[in-house]
This record gives structure tokens, C-alpha cells and sequence, in this order.
């Protein structure tokens, strides 16, 4: 497919699902369980009608917003995404230099393959880094501190990996703890050859911000094992006073699905938190994200900034959670469909084409700009 006409998030899925192992495409596409709530997070987007408005004055339009106080060109961020590295050779880097040059926030993952030194040498503007509460509290300290030293912006806490769910796809191909090399897979590497020589010439290939704590000899199979075991049940909300007293910049919590739990959240002197249930990659059967977007904003009012994350695959998305409630969203499949297909160029394009189909929508019901947007664009049959 030329890229030319890509036009859709959807193409550019379709490209990733043919240049890179089934594992690692299933990985972002699939979710946990009966993948009940993976179901629902799009279904229950679509399912949301908007009004079209007409003979509106929508010369002056614009999808510019903030988040945490700072200037976006669209209030959408990237979302912490594990093993990013492995969708495109130097994943990590690529999608933060997209970040970047759009003009949006860029999370890096824990869980990521390039390191928080990679990417910091590669970048001239801060991100943001995210973090377990794991059961080596030392390894999260240690985490905070090279937050801290690369300059991050933001810290994303996530909340809802306590225990981990059990993704069936993962497990069938051989994407487990620790990892299995099986024929079926094998093979399926042996096919993509553009995608193996970029994994043989990338900067990392196992997690970079966890290889210097288990020291020399480490791989990815040994990181995963120690990574499996570090999901801490134990946690409560008294742990993210010790985050807040170990990072005194902006704190973000992902992961909240709960109204009760939205105004616990908001009480701790957060400044943003997450609706969002892991991209249905982890309680199935769990609500979708937008279901409950609007409850929770009613919860927490102005008390910190309500982001949107689940489901999102296009720009009309966007605009279905800003009208329920969030004053920004995140993207994780979305963003891992554009970088197997196209590196960073894909990012950026993906970027573009969810922005133009936000300032089409936003047009369409009679908007110009997304401080304008509530409940009253969409039907209420």
C-alpha cells in the first residue's frame, strides 16, 4: 500500500499485521481473557451518535489545547506502551522524536527496550516516564532518580498491574515468562525479513532500563522472570505518598475505572489521572473506558486534569471522550500500529490523521474549538 493512501488508522494496522511477528503484533492488538472489554472499549465508542450542526461561522477552527499546563497541538498524548522497541527497530526513539516534532507528550514505558538514556540523548524536549510500584522498591527509586536526571516533565504511576492478567494470544505464541521460542513463531520470523534485520541493528534488544539493576549476563528472558515477579499485590494508596516524596514534578495516575476510586485519586494532590483499563488487557469483563468517563468526571470535577485512554482509533474517538468528560486522551494501539508499519514516519502520519479527522468532526458539529465541546454534540436517544 502506497502511502499515498493511507488515509486511516486502520490501514496502517493492516500494514503493521503483515511486516512484523504475529507475537509481537498480537501482543498490542489482542487482550486479556475472553477479550470482553477489549470488545467494548470500541464498540461502546461507536456506539455514540454525534449531532450535526450546520450554517456555523468555522473559519477561525482549532484543536490546539494544554495538558498539565503545557501547549498542545491536539490535547493527545502517547501512551506508555512495553516492548515498543521490538514493533520497530529503535521503537522508543522514533516515537518520540514523532512526539516531538507534532508538538504532544511522548510516555516511555518501564517496560520499554530502549533505555531512558537513549532516548533523552535523543530528544531536545522533555517526556514522560512511567512506573510500576514494584516489590524491589529500590529498582523504582533508583527509576525515579534517572526520571529525575533526564529531565522528565511528568511521571505516570500506573495503578491497575497489581496482579497480572492472563492475555491467552500471549501465552499461544510463545510471548510468556519466560518467552518460548516455538516452531510456529520461528518461522514466522523467518518471514519478515525487514523486521529481523532492524531487531540486529537496533540499539537494544531486551529492556534497557532494567539491564544495568540485574547486571551483566542479563537478557530478556531473565529480565522477564524478574519482571513477572516484581508485580506487587500489596500496594495501596499509602504508596503514592512515597512516590510524591520521592518526585516533586508533575504526577500522573493510569489506570482508574472507579468513581469511588477517581475521588480517592483526586484527594492524593495528583495532577492528572488515566480512565482507562489497560486496553482490555487486563480485568475482562471490566467496563469500557468511555462507559465510565462520564461518572468519573462527575467525581472529580476540577479537582485534577481527567484523561481518556481505551479504545481510541481515530480522531472521532477523541472527540467522543472530550465530549463525556476528559480534557485529553492517550493513544498505546494506535501508536503501535503506525510505528511497526512506518517507523516514526508513520507516527507523525498516524498524528495527522487523527488530527484532521478531529477538526472535521469538531466542524461537523458545529465547533471551533474543543473548549467549546460537551455532552450536548452527541444524541441522546
Amino acid at each position: 500500500m502506497s502511502t499515498s493512501t493511507i488515509n486511516s488508522i486502520a490501514d496502517l494496522r493492516e500494514i503493521a499485521r503483515r511486516r512484523i511477528p504475529r507475537a509481537i503484533f498480537e501482543y498490542a492488538d489482542r487482550g486479556s481473557y475472553d477479550e470482553l472489554t477489549l470488545t467494548r472499549n470500541r464498540s461502546d465508542l461507536q456506539a455514540l451518535q454525534f449531532r450535526q450542526r450546520v450554517m456555523r461561522d468555522l473559519s477561525q477552527l482549532s484543536v490546539a489545547g494544554t495538558m498539565l499546563g503545557e501547549p498542545v497541538t491536539m490535547p493527545v498524548a502517547i501512551a506508555p506502551t512495553g516492548l515498543t522497541g521490538l514493533f520497530h527497530r529503535n521503537g522508543e526513539i522514533e516515537g518520540a522524536l514523532a512526539a516531538e516534532r507534532f508538538g504532544i507528550p511522548f510516555t516511555l514505558s518501564t517496560m520499554s527496550i530502549c533505555s531512558i538514556e537513549d532516548v533523552r540523548a535523543a530528544v531536545t524536549k522533555p517526556f514522560w516516564m512511567q512506573v510500576y510500584l514494584m516489590r524491589d522498591r529500590g529498582f523504582n527509586q533508583s527509576l525515579i532518580e534517572r526520571a529525575k536526571a533526564a529531565q522528565c516533565s511528568a511521571l505516570v504511576l500506573t495503578v491497575d498491574l497489581q496482579v497480572l492478567g492472563l492475555r491467552r494470544r500471549d501465552a499461544k505464541n510463545g510471548l510468556s515468562v519466560p518467552p518460548r521460542l516455538t516452531f510456529r513463531n520461528a518461522l514466522d520470523i523467518a518471514t519478515k525479513p525487514g523486521w529481523a534485520l532492524g531487531m540486529l541493528t537496533a540499539k537494544r534488544r531486551s529492556f534497557g532500563n532494567l539491564e544495568g539493576h540485574l547486571g551483566a549476563g542479563s537478557n530478556l528472558r531473565t529480565l522477564a522472570e524478574w519482571t513477572a515477579s516484581q508485580f506487587n499485590p500489596a500496594v495501596t494508596w499509602a504508596d503514592v505518598d512515597w512516590v510524591r516524596s520521592q518526585w516533586p514534578g508533575k504526577l500522573i495516575l493510569k489506570g482508574i475505572l472507579d468513581a469511588d476510586d477517581a475521588r480517592v485519586a483526586a484527594g492524593l494532590g495528583i495532577d492528572a489521572l488515566v480512565v482507562s483499563n489497560h486496553g482490555g488487557r487486563q480485568l475482562d469483563g471490566a467496563a469500557s473506558s468511555i462507559a465510565v468517563l462520564p461518572e468519573i468526571a462527575a467525581a472529580v470535577q476540577d479537582r485534577c486534569e481527567i484523561w481518556f485512554d481505551g479504545g481510541v482509533q481515530c480522531g472521532q474517538d477523541l472527540l467522543r471522550a472530550y465530549a463525556l468528560g476528559a480534557d485529553a486522551c492517550m493513544i498505546g494501539k494506535a501508536f503501535l500500529y503506525a510505528l511497526a508499519a512506518l517507523g516514526g514516519a508513520g507516527v507523525t502520519l498516524a498524528l495527522g490523521i487523527m488530527r484532521r479527522e478531529l477538526e472535521f468532526t469538531l466542524a461537523m458539529t458545529g465547533c471551533t474549538e474543543l473548549r467549546q465541546v460537551d455532552a450536548s454534540i452527541l444524541r441522546r436517544d
